[in-house]
Parts: C-alpha cells; sequence; structure tokens
C-alpha cells in the first residue's frame, strides 16, 4: 500500500473516531490500525476535512452513489467520505453489488454533506417510518443536504422540502410528487438549489449537481477542474433538462 493510501485511511478512521463511532465497529471493518486509533484517541477536530454521508439501502442506485462520490472523491485532501445506512453490514444496490455500511445514521453526528440517493428500494423506504425519521435527523443536522434522482422521495416524506424547490427523476416524476404535495416541484430541470438543499433529476443528473455543490462549496475553478481530471463533460446549466420533454413534462 502507498503512502498516500495510508494517510487516507488514516484521516478517514480519523474522522470516523471522531463522529463517535463505537470502536467494535470500527475493529470490524478496518481492522487493529482502527483498533490503534481509538486507542489513541485521534478525533474530528484536527483534521479540518469536510465529512460527506452518503445514505445507502436495499435497491439504492448505483450511479446515484458513486457518481457523486467520484467527483467529490477527487477532493480526498479535503473531503472525508462516508457510507451511512439505517444498520450496519453489507447493503446491496439495485444492479445487485453490495457496499459496506461505515456507520448508522443515528451514529452520524457531525456531517458537513448528506446525501440521499434515489433507487428501486426507495419505493419500499418510503413506508419506512425509522428510516424518514432518521434522514430527517441528519438532513435537520448538516449544513448541506441533496438528494439524488428518486432519493428527493425519501427527502419529501421527512416534510423538509415543503414550501421549497425541488426536482427528481423524470420518468418517475409523477409518484415521487405524490410523496410531497407541499414541495414546490420543479418539471423540467437537471438539478434545483433552494438554501441548504440540493435536487437532482435522475441518476446521472446526480453527478452535474454534485459538481456545483463542489463549485459552491470550493469555487467554480475547483469544480471544472475535477470534472476535467474526470473526462466528465459537465452539464453546468441547472436549466439544461432534455429528459423533462422526453417524458411529457413540458411541452
Amino acid at each position: 500500500m502507498s503512502e498516500e493510501a495510508k494517510d487516507r485511511g488514516a484521516s478517514r478512521r480519523s474522522v470516523m473516531v471522531g463522529m463517535g463511532l463505537a470502536a467494535p465497529m470500527l475493529a470490524s471493518l478496518h481492522g487493529t490500525d482502527a483498533r490503534a486509533a481509538v486507542s489513541a484517541g485521534a478525533g474530528l477536530q484536527g483534521d479540518g476535512k469536510t465529512i460527506l454521508g452518503m445514505l445507502v439501502f436495499d435497491g439504492f442506485q448505483l450511479l446515484d452513489v458513486f457518481g457523486p462520490l467520484e467527483m467529490f472523491g477527487n477532493l480526498r485532501d479535503q473531503v472525508c467520505i462516508i457510507i451511512l445506512g439505517e444498520r450496519a453490514g453489507p447493503v446491496v444496490s439495485s444492479a445487485g453489488p453490495a457496499i459496506m455500511v461505515d456507520a448508522t445514521l443515528e451514529q452520524a453526528k457531525k456531517l458537513d454533506v448528506f446525501m440521499v440517493p434515489g433507487g428501486a428500494g426507495t419505493r419500499r423506504e418510503v413506508g419506512n417510518m425509522r428510516l424518514i425519521e432518521a434522514i430527517k435527523s441528519t438532513a435537520l443536522a448538516t449544513p448541506h443536504v441533496a438528494s439524488i434522482c428518486t432519493g428527493a422521495a425519501l427527502l419529501a416524506q421527512t416534510g423538509l422540502l415543503d414550501g421549497a424547490r425541488a426536482t427528481t427523476n423524470k420518468r418517475a416524476f409523477r409518484w415521487v410528487v405524490g410523496q410531497g404535495s407541499n414541495v414546490q416541484w420543479v418539471r423540467q430541470a437537471r438539478w434545483v438549489e433552494d438554501g441548504k438543499y440540493f435536487t437532482s433529476s435522475g441518476i446521472s443528473a446526480g453527478t452535474d449537481m454534485a459538481l456545483a455543490m463542489i463549485e459552491r462549496l470550493y469555487g467554480r475553478e475547483r469544480a471544472q477542474r475535477v470534472a476535467d481530471g474526470a473526462e466528465y463533460h459537465w452539464n453546468n446549466d441547472p436549466a439544461n433538462d432534455p429528459f423533462a420533454k422526453l417524458n411529457g413534462l413540458v411541452d
């Protein structure tokens, strides 16, 4: 393992310990190095990184999660990414591959950015009130909150988007609208920014929105460098949404 990779791993463990994660969970996730970090009392305060928590649940959409995380992951010197779930252990995506949860939502006390993806699993999770309440508590305590695709349905269920402008996957638009009748749903938008809340259109739009969030946090030049480094053509116009017409939402 390279020294750079070791440094990234140690930094991530430090942040997780600073969030108050239990030593047994850290040990199970990261082995003896994590136990050493806990014993050393490493903390969040000296790390100075932006902590991004990405929620996962059974049936999450792969690109909803890993598109935005790839963009923020290019800021590894400034951002620490934590995978969150309702429970510990592996969580299976809609496509089959699973991801391990780093911490439960109840353990996520000091996030700077909280992201909620979509996927087929949202159809089930909108009725999971325990998860909805945990999303609400986490979102209330976090200064920057985002949903990708049908993740907006989960965020809408919390009531936190009431009165706010928001958008979602255009193919599933009508279903998501039904999860939040007091939200000002925007039919044609690649993503929408309203106060601390960002919401994106379907799947790939989350990557464009993530770059817009990076622009807000770190500036336009840094966001463009991240996009260029990924050889990604950034749609940086939130109104550029051809899928609204394709799905019959606008003329």
